[in-house]
């Protein structure tokens, strides 16, 4: 079994308050938002979406194998998957018997979640394992409203750049290559017969590649989901990408979204094609990355089990 590392109680709680001051860049826009009934079809992708509520995300948990003193420790007491340190654990650290210490139990968390911890590393593992591919041209958003109704428009305050008419002549005018299946399960039935794959849930870790925009964003889904055996700043990192990346997509697509301050991708022409591949390149070696820290954390695991 690997040492614990003891962090103090100041470290505990300077690192607790750089990751609420950190989150805070995406919760506090979000809950003014929600509180005077306003949408923004960017930036609320990330908590309508993503299943982490801004007060889970704003919580610092220190990862597996740290242990945490003081008041960082007393508050985390009572929290899932934590576990106070026995006497020997103690006494190897220097800590007194009565002196408040929490590490995460990585016992428990495995028992729980043994059979997501092993889907997570193999669609991870898979994912790195085989070349991005940078055809797409996020064209993924433009098959979500082929030939639709605005009225069935997932975002049907926007209006299209290009109109209808002109949207669907994009897509029939192009090849569709979507690997993903949380992109794909939103086609429209007139668009799911033009791609060339047809991904499931089932066929995931075969499918899923390192150029996909919608696999780099669900690296911050799967950082989340693997909480708290790993540390919050990674998750935020994940988080900090999947914003960026949210961005491009919605630029990219065929809404306009000038009313909200942001200006085309027109991936209808060579150069927004240019423009989109060049992003898409750089948030693949940013996922590249986050994606090792994720497998670290998780080939990690075994050394913490009791």
């Amino acid at each position: 079994m690997r040492p614990l590392t003891l962090l103090t109680a100041p470290d505990g709680e300077q690192r607790a308050a750089a990751h609420r001051n950190r989150a805070a860049r995406y919760t506090v826009a979000h809950r003014e938002r929600r509180s005077a009934g306003v949408k923004h079809p960017v930036e609320d992708f990330l908590f309508t979406y993503y299943a982490l509520t801004p007060g889970r995300l704003e919580r610092w948990h220190p990862g597996a194998g740290v242990v945490v003193t003081g008041r960082s420790a007393t508050e985390r007491a009572g929290w899932r998957d934590y576990r106070s340190l026995d006497v020997a654990e103690r006494a190897g650290l220097g800590l007194t018997a009565d002196e408040p210490a929490v590490t995460v139990d990585v016992d428990g968390f495995l028992t729980r979640r043994s059979v997501t911890v092993a889907f997570v590393g193999r669609l991870l593992r898979s994912t790195a394992s085989r070349p991005g591919q940078f055809g797409c041209f996020g064209l993924h958003e433009w098959a979500m409203v082929y030939r639709q109704d605005a009225g069935d428009r997932r975002h049907e305050a926007l209006p299209l750049r290009l109109g209808a008419a002109g949207t669907d002549a994009v897509v029939e005018s192009h090849r569709l290559r979507c690997t993903h299946i949380d992109a794909f399960r939103f086609f429209t039935d007139e668009a799911v017969p033009r791609n060339e794959l047809h991904p499931t849930r089932e066929r995931q870790v075969e499918l899923d590649q390192p150029g996909c925009l919608h696999a780099t964003m669900d690296l911050y889904k799967w950082a989340y989901t693997l909480l708290p055996v790993v540390p919050g700043e990674l998750v935020l990192d994940c988080l900090d990408l999947a914003a960026d990346v949210r961005e491009i997509d919605m630029r990219a697509s065929p809404y306009d979204l000038t009313g909200h301050g942001l200006t085309a991708v027109p991936i209808e022409t060579p150069a927004g094609k240019g423009e989109y591949v060049a992003a898409q390149r750089g948030f693949a070696d940013r996922g590249a990355e986050l994606r090792q820290r994720l497998l670290a954390a998780l080939d990690s695991l075994a050394a913490f089990v009791r």
